[in-house]
């Protein structure tokens, strides 16, 4: 059964994360990296979706580096708030957590990491600094930021071709950064994987789920699941 429960990181950081087991023997691991608006109900359901497809998921808050509990809506003002959060970590903060969370699930087989948003960025950063089999990167933006770094593993990217906050240019750049990358374009906006936002477009997130399945059962499943 799903539930809360505390983890802590090196530096002796205890915080929450989302702990979805699967219904038989774990196929491998996966590490959900949150949106903007913390571990909420949306990140909670994307946990447990995971799981039921045989992975051991765990969504770490990331945000409890500032306070405990913090779970947002999609509104204008939320998401300013949540972007304020963001400015109030530090990249070290936020992969020790992330390593954290992969110690805790690594039994369970080789680990990947999904993320979203500002999860999409720390997802290609997990890929360029911590030992996993691949990560997924959902319209992770700031990602053009990390590009001095490379990926030691596959990494697959969703992105929006109407999403505003990433233009062409940053798949482009992005793409160039890690050629060996699979790339995805889809018709709709920022947050197109989000049954909660505005900007949901079901088709698109159903063939980007479609992908990352796929993906995740040729590098993190079990050979033999």
């Amino acid at each position: 059964m799903s539930e809360f429960t505390t983890i802590m990181a090196r530096d002796g950081h205890e915080f929450r994360a989302w702990l979805a087991p699967p219904p038989g023997r774990p196929r491998g691991a996966l590490v959900i990296v949150q949106e903007v608006f913390g571990v909420n109900s949306h990140i909670r359901a994307v946990t447990d979706a995971y799981a039921k497809e045989g992975f051991v998921a765990i969504a770490p808050c990331m945000f409890d580096r500032v306070r405990r509990g913090i779970e947002l809506g999609y509104s204008a003002e939320e998401l300013q708030e949540g972007q304020g959060y963001v400015k109030q970590l530090q990249e070290e903060q936020t992969r020790a957590d992330l390593a954290a969370a992969i110690a805790v699930v690594k039994n369970s087989g080789r680990v990947g990491v999904v993320g979203y948003c500002w999860g999409g960025t720390m997802a290609y950063v997990a890929a360029c600094d911590l030992p996993i089999a691949c990560a997924v990167a959902y319209y992770g933006g700031s990602i053009t930021k990390q590009l001095h770094k490379h990926p030691k593993c596959p990494v697959m990217y969703h992105f929006g071709e109407l999403d505003k906050h990433i233009t062409a240019s940053d798949v482009d750049k992005i793409q160039a950064a890690d050629p060996q990358g699979q790339f995805f374009m889809y018709p709709a906006d920022h947050g197109f994987n989000c049954d909660q936002r505005a900007s949901y477009d079901a088709a698109s997130a159903t063939l980007a789920r479609e992908r990352s399945l796929a993906f995740l059962a040729r590098y993190v499943a079990r050979p033999e699941a």
